[in-house]
């Protein structure tokens, strides 16, 4: 069997058992249990030819491979007890020839590894569960309820887990009826999967415990669990009303003695007691910090991170294998690179490994803040411990984030001080209510290449975005605590040494459930005083002008508070590099940028193209784009302001000069989604030689609402001369670079890339491996010899996973020519987090 030296595994520790599992589905074995061949054999075998055995047989060696029989054979099970290779075959006939693996671990699909799979799960199970009797949800017990009815004492509350997330509080209140469990209260909001529930003494509280400890619901058993009290919160709620009147104004000099002084009054120290006197337990020590939650591999050496990584593509990378061999159709042959997998261990194509982050601490340039409660119930700005949903809203400071840098920390730091004297409420993830919400940190950095040790001296600009909600509160007093915050801002900033860098102040209404506030919420420019030791920067209040500035490859990029820009600055400066030479650009390449964000890409690989064309749907975003070309003098770039789906097809059939025949495809596409699609008009202009370097599109604000049709009309009118003729230079390499968000590609935007033929490359830039594969099946597998139309009322997707999705989408793929992956690597742009960024390139 032919295998890269690069597709060895290291004898390191590789992915939990429950990623190796995944090769289950697949008949071959996992690439970690793939013995390797003589790389003599690879040039001797032709790409077409089924892999061959080794003549020798290796049992009459004194000194066998160490993956000898290491792994079962699929053809011996496959064919009832039966394998042409009989015993010079390198696969073990039975669990009795099986051998363990070098770890000290068997085959995934041996008895052997499942038992001790089942005996592993035991123990994570009980270490699960053991972490399940607490629930750190620190707004609920304590706060009255939906109907203002209070929960009583917290020693007499319980959190029920696992319940159905479509229930609510009636249902939780009919459940605990049905079972005979008499309670004082109980409280559930639907989309959770915890609910909260009060006795009236202890002997209601333990008759209830024993009596609902392992209900099931569904696969789910019932857990009851212990919710961590909030002896301070009472204390914040007396102080807040004894200065909701007092304290609507407070001195320049308190307000910079507080910035830079820790307060001492309304706080909750270590070893404080509760209302009873007792001193409070320390089950909020056994709780994981910030920095288990934001940054679960800070604990491991670089190295080790970027190991793990590697292997975790790797295995992900599988799954398109072996769903486009599933969602291959009837009568079709396989493609050529799903029958070479073997050969690859099951990859789809070659991994080229991963490149590291030039920078490994306090790399991110954006840092947004949850505004909370810790679990000592202390207003606190920083980062979740857990996801809401499980019932976990506690906040801890970021003070042992590596990945956050000390510029961030000081000014969350600052704000959490500011908000120990604010008289308006915290944001409550339960009853969303509450003013403050969120505080981001962004930040701009110099040109020129430093060191990860003193990589924070290059921050030379910082943008702070507070979220609030301020529905319902008086415009003047709101004013007001603006003038107050942007006062401490400043005054911390100019206090620390060296003096922090502040140069824009901008508040976020926002008034939806979560945090994710949409693109057009309103955003209010706050002006930032001076001081004596400050930089003496002035902010304008038109909130055009609300901007910040980072580089990337030479090139400087103006950012606005919405928009999107990578987290790591050097590593994106790899990423686009790798991007750029996979891409095969030329003079005579047009490039289409798709999900550009602010341009990044396209502005940084204009120099190597004959035009870029970028589309963004965020219209800060592509103002962002013009404007970033315009200082950097790049002329041969285009920003559409719209969503991918809507112009895509228009676009390639205006510079790729199509026939008739696929132009009606591709508006057939694009209608069959929906009649009507509404978004931001189309920002048409052309920053190009012939315009002197000034874009004469409009500003995105002032944009209004089009349909699909009057789009790509627009986009035809502004290519076509009088006499008809198109002004529209055509160009005989095409490529398009893709970096959606998480979610992936949206499937329109799928199938218009997938059916223009003339399209024969494509790099996919993902931050989600998972949404990566998805797209990729719909993209490489071929197209059945007769469409198959969707049922519109056919519902089981619902419970598909995206790979099931996409293979579902895939049988109703237009006949059109399949791409297949040439390469793949990793990039490493969030280092201490399970995550990377994955580029593949794509070819027909």
């Amino acid at each position: 069997m032919a295998a890269s030296p690069k597709n060895q595994l290291s004898e390191t520790k590789t992915l939990d058992s429950a990623a190796q599992t995944n090769g289950q589905d697949s008949p071959q074995p996992n690439c970690e249990s793939v013995p390797p061949s003589d790389p003599q054999s690879t040039a001797d075998t032709n790409p077409g030819e089924k892999r061959k055995r080794d003549d020798d047989d290796p049992t009459q060696n004194s000194s066998p491979h160490p993956l000898w029989k290491t792994t079962l054979c699929s053809y011996f099970r496959r064919q009832d007890g039966s394998c042409t290779h009989g015993s010079t075959c390198k696969y073990a006939h039975g669990e009795e020839e099986l051998r363990p693996r070098l770890d000290n671990t068997w085959d995934p699909t041996s008895e052997r590894a499942k038992k001790a799979m089942k005996g592993e799960n035991g123990e994570k199970v009980a270490a699960k569960e053991e972490e399940e009797q607490e629930v750190m949800m620190t707004e609920m017990v304590m706060d009255g309820g939906e109907d203002g009815e209070a929960c009583g004492d917290p020693q007499l509350s319980k959190c029920l887990v696992h319940l159905p997330r479509k229930w609510h509080a009636d249902n939780l209140r009919k459940f605990l009826s049905e079972q005979g469990i008499t309670f004082k209260s109980a409280k559930k909001k639907k989309g959770m999967v915890v609910g909260f529930v009060s006795f009236e003494s202890a002997e209601q509280l333990k008759s209830a415990v024993e009596e609902l400890e392992g209900k099931s619901f569904g696969n789910k058993n019932l857990k009851v669990a212990n919710v961590i009290p909030r002896p301070f919160e009472r204390k914040v709620k007396s102080a807040m009303a004894a200065t909701l009147s007092s304290q609507q104004t407070i001195d320049d000099a308190s307000i910079k003695e507080n910035a830079g002084v820790p307060i001492a009054s309304n706080e909750v120290q270590d070893g404080a007691t509760n209302d009873d006197g007792s001193a409070l337990d320390d089950s909020t020590s056994k709780a994981k910090c910030a920095r288990d939650a934001v940054t679960p591999l800070a604990h491991m050496p670089y190295s080790d991170q970027l190991e793990h990584k590697k292997n975790s593509v790797m295995q992900m990378l599988k799954k398109l294998t072996r769903n486009a061999r599933k969602a291959c159709p009837n009568g079709v042959s396989l493609p050529q690179w799903v029958l070479q997998s073997r050969e690859r261990g099951g990859l789809p194509c070659e991994v080229e490994g991963i490149i590291e982050s030039p920078v490994v601490n306090g790399y991110r340039n954006k840092c947004e803040f949850s505004v909370g409660y810790s679990q000592q119930g202390k207003p606190t700005v920083g980062f979740m411990l857990g996801n809401f949903r499980e019932g976990v809203t506690a906040v801890e400071e970021p003070v042992d984030c590596p990945n956050v840098s000390k510029i961030a920390c000081r000014y969350a730091s600052i704000f959490q001080e500011f908000l120990q004297h604010s008289s308006f409420p915290i944001w409550n993830r339960f009853k969303n209510t509450g003013f403050w919400r969120q505080l981001a940190v962004r930040e701009g950095r110099s040109a020129g290449k430093v060191a990860d040790e003193n990589f924070e001296a290059n921050i030379s600009e910082v943008m702070l975005i507070v979220q609030v909600c301020s529905v319902g509160l008086d415009e003047a007093q709101v004013t007001n605590e603006f003038e107050r915050l942007a006062q401490a801002f400043a005054a911390g900033a100019a206090a620390n040494s060296p003096p922090l860098p502040l140069n824009v102040f901008v508040v976020q209404d926002h008034q939806g459930i979560s945090n994710v506030a949409p693109t057009d919420a309103p955003l209010r420019s706050i002006p930032i005083p001076k001081t004596e030791s400050s930089l003496q920067l002035e902010t304008a209040n038109n909130i055009i002008e609300a901007r910040i500035h980072d580089c990337i490859s030479n090139l400087r990029f103006s950012i606005s508070p919405t928009a999107f820009f990578q987290v790591n600055t050097l590593a994106a400066e790899k990423l686009y590099s790798l991007a750029g030479e996979w891409a095969g650009l030329g003079p005579d390449t047009l490039l289409f940028d798709i999900c550009c964000g602010t341009g990044t890409i396209g502005l940084t690989l204009a120099h190597r193209v004959g035009m870029v064309i970028g589309i963004e749907m965020n219209a800060s975003a592509v103002q962002d784009a013009y404007k970033n070309a315009e200082i950097n003098g790049i002329k041969n770039c285009r920003f559409i302001c719209s969503k991918a789906e809507d112009v895509i097809g228009s676009l390639l059939k205006e510079y790729l000069n199509v026939s008739e025949k696929q132009g009606q495809l591709s508006s057939a596409l694009e209608s069959s989604e929906k009649g009507t699609l509404t978004g931001e008009e189309i920002d048409t202009c052309t920053t190009n030689a012939h315009n002197d370097g000034e874009s004469s599109c409009q500003e995105p604000e002032k944009c209004s609402e089009n349909d699909g049709k009057e789009i790509q009309n627009q986009l035809q009118e502004s290519s076509t001369s009088k006499d008809g003729n198109s002004l529209v230079p055509q160009f005989k390499n095409v490529v398009a670079i893709v970096d959606p968000p998480r979610m992936g590609l949206h499937p329109t935007v799928v199938k218009v890339l997938r059916t223009h033929a003339p399209l024969r490359r494509l790099v996919y830039i993902s931050c989600n491996p998972e949404s990566l594969v998805a797209n990729a099946i719909e993209l490489c597998t071929p197209s059945p010899e007769k469409v198959e139309k969707g049922k519109k009322d056919n519902r089981g997707w619902r419970n598909m996973s995206s790979a099931g999705l996409a293979r579902h989408r895939a049988k109703s793929m237009p006949i059109s020519e399949p791409f297949q992956p040439v390469k793949a690597m990793a990039v490493d742009l969030f280092p201490h987090t399970p995550h990377c960024e994955m580029v593949m390139l794509l070819e027909r």
